[in-house]
């Protein structure tokens, strides 16, 4: 494209929706045709738009139904899982105030620990203030106005034009707040303040407790970390949309929710065809079983995605599904019917630059690096990953853990219990439609108290999340706590282990018999044993090629580059990679494992890429990781 001009193109196609810098674009629509604009040189209603400033009121409205591509609109929308036409995106230039200290200006979604941001600031930030001018364009005035955050890390309280509008606690989902009421004609002052302490007793994933990043702990994410936007609905509204595929019988369930009573019309299409369609009354919620008449599965490497368009009280919402069935048969996973071995490895969703906040085309790059080694999946460790992530993996056939940052909860005081499961309830409902998501895991080796290790986990808190898990979700498996300590209910066996292959193979050999003994899987005295549940390594490997071994807790207190192995020479290393999973895809009793981890994060640099996403080896040597990868595996032979 030559960014000196407007592309006009006659149906939505191969949208890159930009959110961030020179490279970002803004998308609208005028007599049937898409726009893109470079943000620098757009300048649209008395707006001017700088490298990083995006209050300009370009963004996907005003598309008329005949020749609408939903999935594309979806793709254009902060939040890809619930889209509206009518939105503006306010991501860019916003102002800051650090622990008090005077305004400077940020960048926005990026959080105030990162380069992208311009501040850069890594010190503990317990509390800041957010500022923002901003006008609302005319396609948005004279209804229901909403302003949504996709996260805050980690309790916000906003305020437009000094009225209280909402708040919400939890770094990692989103929430959202009616501002009709409190904006006015021209200019609005929207103020976010947040307060975050990791060290108190909240979900914080990865993020380090003391001044400077340690072990498998690394730099902190303060305030608003993803998009900010602004949209409007009529009175009566779709609320949400829910949909539990069943691909055997080539139908869906929907549980549509409304604010209101009244005639609605969900509309399901596969390309251009209308394949499905429901039209009645529903009056708050109704679940809806819909037969499509076009038959297309979600498969590996096929990410095939039904578009869903609801109408209700003159609003217009868009989702879209994938058309798969998982689930565990005796030991094995199973997708569409068909043992799939779930060759994962481990991605934590930290980026150089931007921390947790990704640029515009790192999460493709990521999972398309995953994929050209011959992973299947990933499994999204510690953290709720932004949903233009599930977005692309959904697209792509790209299997994924959606996992939980439950570290800094004291997992022995129930008295976190609430607010723990709080958030994880949004995180599910977020993203309950995305067919890449194929496990639950709500926690992660829940051992001891990392401040006190005297105290054990608190089983009654780990069955808890579990049955929770299930009562939202009973359609996808879920791991209760990967690598232990697990509790009396989970559908997968998991567990964790960084020993050479003489160490994997005693304890895979026990495992077959029925007893396995991974480190920490239970807490002796409990009752609890393994009970016959599917069994995946859900971490092994770790080996820091080039680095230093972390001898045994010393990873802990890392703070140079470490791995729990240390191997200097490439054809070593590669041997011992392709031996490891050779050994692991011929066992009949295992249904998949993952590899820690597909790129370094700060000083943990045991990855197979670096931290700026650079090959550590050759391309021979990647070849031969593929090619071991992608080996057949035991239990999927029929």
């Amino acid at each position: 494209m030559n960014d000196r001009h407007s592309i006009a193109v006659s149906a939505i196609s191969a949208v890159s929706f930009g959110k961030f810098g020179e490279k970002g674009c803004i998308v609208f629509v005028r007599k049937k045709t898409l726009y893109f604009f470079p943000r620098k040189q757009y300048n649209k209603h008395g707006g001017r738009v700088s490298a990083c400033r995006a209050d300009a009121h370009g963004c996907a409205h005003g598309i008329r139904e005949e020749f609408m591509n939903y999935l594309r609109l979806c793709e254009a929308y902060p939040a890809p899982q619930f889209a509206r036409e009518k939105f503006l995106l306010l991501d860019g230039e916003w102002e800051i105030s650090l622990n008090g200290g005077a305004w400077r200006s940020i960048c926005v979604p990026f959080c105030p620990e990162s380069a992208e941001s311009g501040v850069g600031y890594t010190d503990f930030i317990f509390d800041c203030k957010y500022r923002k001018r901003f006008t609302v364009p005319d396609y948005l005035r004279g209804e229901r106005l909403v302003l949504r955050f996709g996260a805050v890390d980690r309790r916000a309280e906003v305020y437009v034009n000094g009225a209280f509008v909402g708040s919400h606690a939890g770094g990692y989902t989103p929430f959202g707040a009616e501002i009709s009421a409190a904006v006015k004609e021209g200019e609005n002052l929207l103020e976010v303040r947040v307060h975050d302490d990791v060290r108190e007793n909240f979900p914080s994933g990865k993020q380090s407790a003391r001044r400077e990043s340690f072990g498998c702990f690394y730099t902190r994410v303060t305030g608003i970390w993803q998009s900010v936007w602004l949209e409007a609905t009529p009175a009566q509204y779709v609320r949400f949309l829910r949909i539990v595929p069943n691909a055997a019988a080539c139908s869906v369930e929907i549980d549509a929710g409304v604010a209101g009573k009244g005639e609605a019309e969900i509309e399901i299409f596969y390309g251009e065809n209308s394949v499905a369609k429901f039209k009645g009354e529903i009056e708050s919620r109704k679940k809806i079983t819909l037969s499509l008449s076009e038959k297309h599965l979600w498969e590996l490497g096929c990410g095939r995605l039904y578009a869903v368009r609801a109408r209700f009280g003159g609003d217009e919402a868009y989702t879209y599904f994938g058309l798969r069935d998982v689930r565990y048969e005796g030991k094995k996973f199973l997708l569409n019917g068909k043992s799939v071995f779930q060759r994962l490895a481990l991605d934590q969703g930290y980026y150089p630059n931007g921390i947790y906040t990704a640029g515009d085309t790192e999460f493709e790059g990521d999972i398309r690096r995953a994929l050209a080694l011959g992973f299947n999946g990933v499994r999204l460790h510690q953290k709720v990953f932004d949903p233009k992530y599930l977005f692309l993996a959904d697209k792509l056939g790209f299997m994924v853990w959606g996992e939980f940052p439950g570290w800094g909860v004291h997992y022995g005081d129930l008295s976190a219990l609430g607010a723990f499961i709080d958030e994880w309830r949004e995180a599910v409902e977020r993203d309950f439609n995305c067919p890449s998501v194929v496990t639950w895991c709500p926690l992660n080796e829940t051992w001891r108290d990392l401040d006190d290790p005297t105290i054990v986990r608190d089983v009654r808190f780990v069955d808890a999340v579990y049955e929770f898990t299930k009562i939202l979700d009973p359609s996808r498996p879920c791991v209760d706590v990967s690598g232990g300590l697990h509790g009396h209910k989970t559908d997968v066996a998991d567990f964790h282990c960084y020993g050479d292959l003489a160490d994997v193979k005693r304890r895979m050999e026990t495992a077959e018999r029925g007893e396995p003994d991974f480190y920490c899987m239970y807490q002796p005295g409990e009752g609890i044993s393994y009970n016959g549940e599917p069994l995946n390594l859900s971490e092994f490997g770790g080996v820091s090629f080039g680095g230093s071994k972390a001898e045994g807790g010393d990873c802990i207190d890392a703070q140079q580059a470490w791995g729990y192995d240390a191997v200097q020479d490439e054809k070593a290393f590669i041997d011992r990679y392709t031996d490891m999973v050779k050994y692991l895809l011929g066992r009949k009793e295992l249904s998949g494992f993952c590899y820690t981890q597909l790129y370094d994060v700060e000083q943990e640099q045991n990855g197979l890429f670096t931290y700026a996403r650079r090959a550590k080896f050759s391309e021979e040597s990647m070849r031969r990781i593929r090619e071991a990868n992608m080996s057949p595996a035991a239990i999927e032979e029929e």
